[in-house]
């Protein structure tokens, strides 16, 4: 039984911190792009005549403030 649980540590026992590490950087990853999602929204919408100057001013002054309160 012994030799069971020395087998274990040897071959996966480095599998679980890999296993988390790796789900830290999917949630950072996601979390980043979440943010970043309203501003590209906003500037394909620019880019596309969907809004004039004033309004992607205002809109992205304001994505800016939140994004620095959050």
């Amino acid at each position: 039984m012994n030799t069971f649980n020395h087998r274990w540590n040897m071959g996966f026992g480095w599998l679980v911190p890999l296993l988390i590490v790796a789900i830290l950087l999917y949630v950072r990853q996601d979390k980043k792009k979440g943010k970043s999602s309203a501003q590209e929204i906003l500037d394909k919408r620019y880019a596309n005549g969907g809004i004039d100057d004033k309004e992607y001013k205002e809109k992205s002054t304001y994505l800016r403030q939140e994004e620095l309160k959050g």
